[in-house]
């Protein structure tokens, strides 16, 4: 399987959690955009509600694990409804999208690398015609970066927050592709493990790990496809027309990112099959082994056995080359069962 990059290899993915994670601001940016595309200036929370009220301008408003006085406060600025906000405060929720009123309220999961290993978060979007809100929850980098590109292309921007939602969208799915694959260079490596001669039993657990840590980004991806799928069908008052292509690009790299989990997850699999294959055939061959020389030393053991009995009349007993003879016999035919469980492969 061909190794997975970034449909943007240009500006490679970060890996590491950003500074604004690391101050746990739970405000990482206010701001109000106008309706070219310009950057406006940074708005505080109280000065949404005044910004909303002139025309031609929309807010981007990025939120990194607000408490529950924050989240009060941003539905009483933006009107949001009460059961999004609860969804919004309470993480674990399932990927979705729902509609309340005329604002969009989406839920998707994100992933991201944190001291070497894969952590999973979550990160709920409120879409309304003149606002875009995004909830950090959990291992989740910032969307400053998805923010600075769509600044950059303020002709893009100019179709609002729609396009914003997809930029924030594609960051998302992008930073898949890094994560499948490290899992590809892992499963590599263990797949060399598997074959050595020796049952190794890191490599069932490291196996299990992979398997494990692979459906949890599998629930992340699949139902990325529904909702980008219905960005980029329906909600004519909220997504921009133009902005429908670029829903699809995003929903073909979803595709793209599911294929593999699918692909690689099958290969898991056929590794610890093959792993416990290949430890049943090395128990099998200890077996035959065994069994063989359990074979060959039956002869002296029986042959010995039945001159230990010290019978009286066995005439073997007076011969003069008796005792050279049985043991002669004895050691002929050992020999003679040790070639043939050798031509056998039993030994």
């Amino acid at each position: 399987m061909d190794e997975l990059k970034s449909p943007d290899d240009t500006l490679p993915l970060p890996t590491a959690v950003s500074a604004a994670d690391q101050g746990r601001r739970p405000v990482v940016n206010c701001v109000a955009y106008a309706s070219t595309g310009q950057r406006v200036r940074d708005t505080t929370l109280d000065e949404i509600s005044d910004i909303l009220a002139e025309p031609d301008t929309f807010i981007w408003l990025g939120l990194h694990e607000p408490d529950e006085a924050l989240l009060l406060k941003i539905q009483e600025e933006f009107g949001l409804h009460d059961l999004a906000i609860e969804d919004a405060q309470h993480a674990h929720q399932r990927p979705k999208i729902e509609v309340y009123d005329d604002t969009l309220f989406i839920v998707v999961h994100t992933s991201q690398f944190v001291g070497g290993k894969v952590q999973f978060g979550e990160t709920h979007i409120f879409l309304g015609k003149r606002f875009l809100i995004t909830v950090r929850h959990g291992a989740s980098l910032s969307y400053a970066r998805a923010r600075a590109s769509c600044e950059q292309t303020p002709e893009m921007l100019a179709l609002g927050p729609s396009f914003g939602l997809y930029a924030v969208l594609d960051f998302i799915v992008d930073n898949y592709f890094p994560i499948v694959s490290s899992f590809e260079s892992e499963l590599k490596e263990l797949e060399q493990r598997i074959f050595n001669d020796r049952f190794d039993r890191d490599t069932i657990e490291h196996l299990y790990y992979l398997k494990r840590e692979l459906v949890t980004l599998r629930l992340a991806v699949t139902p990325m496809h529904d909702i980008l799928n219905q960005l980029k069908r329906f909600f004519p008052g909220l997504i921009h027309e133009e902005v429908r292509l670029y829903f699809r690009d995003v929903f073909d790299h979803a595709v793209r990112m599911s294929e593999a989990t699918s692909t690689l997850g099958e290969m898991i699999s056929a590794a610890l099959q093959v792993n416990l294959a290949m430890v049943s055939v090395g128990q099998n061959e200890v077996t035959k082994r065994l069994a063989g020389w359990a074979a060959i030393l039956a002869i002296p053991t029986t042959v010995g056995a039945i001159y230990g009995m010290n019978f009286k009349y066995m005439p073997e007993l007076d011969w003069h080359y008796g005792y050279a003879t049985v043991v002669g016999v004895t050691v002929l035919m050992c020999v003679a069962l040790y070639a043939r469980l050798k031509k056998a492969e039993w030994l």
